[in-house]
């Protein structure tokens, strides 16, 4: 699913940590839940709004919680808020989503003044190698110019929005053509898929901001 393929690109396969600030994978793991939910028809955004447009509950028990959510607080309607809120423990509840699913186990360490925190990582080699080729397979589609689904633009929009597009195209000169590709492939979105991006992108631009102060 979207947010999975999110998290796997995200965070470095060897130690499990965040390849960028960690609010700002929050974010892009929250856009990537909501992207899920307008893939399947249950929201959509407009002008900055998030609609809900069918209620009945996802197959997925995460993305039923989401939308759970979403119509529970009717009166909280702006995308940004709905970014931020979410950001919060969307690295947590997608990790335990792949945890379930086999694809990551989570490991608990230790840290300074008794602290712990609980990271999920592919620790066998069967998970080590799915989680390289989420993002090699990216590339790939980029290099090669061939049709991608509107899931995999929107992963790329998320990628490119919160600045791990340097993960996904590491060599400028043998990926150059695959970074021309890049606007067409997020310009071709629907219009609520766009915004999702572009908002991400403002609301990434703003922690990143605020943590140079």
């Amino acid at each position: 699913m979207l947010a999975d393929q999110y998290f796997l690109i995200a965070h470095e396969d060897r130690t499990g940590r965040s390849r960028l600030h960690p609010r700002a994978t929050g974010l892009g793991l929250a856009a990537a839940l909501l992207g899920e939910l307008i893939l399947e028809g249950r929201i959509g955004i407009s002008d900055g709004d998030l609609l809900i447009l069918d209620r009945h509950p996802p197959t997925d028990a995460l993305a039923h919680d989401i939308l759970d959510l979403l119509i529970a607080q009717p009166q909280h309607r702006d995308v940004r808020v709905w970014l931020a809120f979410l950001s919060q423990d969307a690295a947590i509840r997608v990790g335990e989503r792949l945890s379930r699913l086999g694809a990551v186990e989570p490991v608990t360490r230790r840290r300074m003044f008794s602290a712990t925190e609980t990271l999920y990582m592919p620790n066998s080699a069967a998970q080590r190698n799915a989680a390289a080729w989420a993002p090699a397979r990216l590339a790939n589609l980029l290099v090669r110019g061939i049709g991608m689904n509107i899931s995999d633009r929107v992963l790329i929009g998320l990628v490119a929005a919160t600045g791990l597009t340097r993960h996904v195209l590491y060599d400028f000169e043998a990926h150059r053509h695959a970074f021309q590709s890049l606007p067409s492939a997020v310009g071709s979105l629907p219009s609520d898929l766009r915004e999702l991006v572009e908002y991400t992108e403002a609301s990434v631009g703003s922690v990143v901001t605020v943590g140079r102060r």
